[in-house]
């Protein structure tokens, strides 16, 4: 299914729940106090089976607290909870919160990675949630909800973009923006002559910049294998950042 079609499917389904549940009493709870939501996600995840996240950034505690943040999910793993979570991948940029994801996904809670923009999210079973109030990182207060119709939106909200997303343990390789549009541009057919031409450089030049992008790919070259459809492919696969 079209990624597209699907959340705008998504969006139509929230828009008609909402309709009809117009006048009628809510489950969904504000909670403005961020120690306050602090509890609440731990009474939740004391009798859960199952975590479903997304986090737009990485935690932001430090120190003891990112400590005992930390040792509360391998708890939590110890105990039998089954997590799964997509994080932007703004995260691997900072190598000690790359770390700390590396560590957790090997733990068992597993993660993906994606490029798009993403909301905060909890889904705990299929029986509760929480967003946050204010969709900006760390902002504080979150919207409690137990509505069941809206917490099945989240759940297919969760699962497109899970399916979407890459794995964490997937090569992420980064290329100059330069090199990125190249590839591009490689990846609509073009020869190096129509690639200089589209950017008004010299063909000396596209191929230095192909080059670089076969250097940093590690694709060497081999008559057994056509370097421009394997960094294609890289780039189709959202491998090439």
């Amino acid at each position: 299914m079209d990624e597209n079609v699907s959340l705008a499917q998504l969006a139509r389904r929230l828009e008609d729940v909402v309709g009809e549940l117009r006048g009628l009493p809510v489950d969904v709870e504000r909670l403005e106090d961020g120690e306050l939501v602090r509890q609440q996600i731990l009474r939740a995840a004391g009798s859960a089976r199952e975590l479903r996240a997304m986090h737009p950034v990485g935690s932001p505690d430090t120190g003891r607290r990112e400590q005992r943040s930390r040792r509360d999910v391998l708890d939590a793993l110890q105990g039998g909870l089954a997590m799964r979570t997509i994080v932007h991948s703004g995260v691997l940029d900072d190598p000690r919160k790359a770390a700390r994801l590396k560590e957790l996904h090997a733990a068992g809670d597993l993660h993906r990675i994606i490029d798009e923009p993403i909301q905060q999210l909890l889904v705990f079973d299929r029986s509760v949630a929480f967003v946050r109030i204010t969709p900006v990182a760390h902002s504080p207060g979150a919207l409690l909800i137990r509505q069941q119709s809206l917490i099945s939106i989240l759940i297919d909200l969760f699962e497109q973009t899970w399916a979407r997303a890459r794995e964490v343990t997937a090569p992420v390789y980064r290329l100059s923006p330069r090199e990125r549009e190249v590839l591009a541009l490689i990846a609509e057919g073009r020869s190096n002559g129509a690639i200089a031409r589209a950017l008004s450089i010299t063909e000396a030049a596209v191929g230095k910049h192909v080059a670089g992008v076969f250097a940093k790919l590690e694709l060497s070259a081999s008559e057994d294998d056509n370097r421009r459809v394997l960094a294609v492919l890289a780039y189709l696969r959202g491998a090439v950042r």
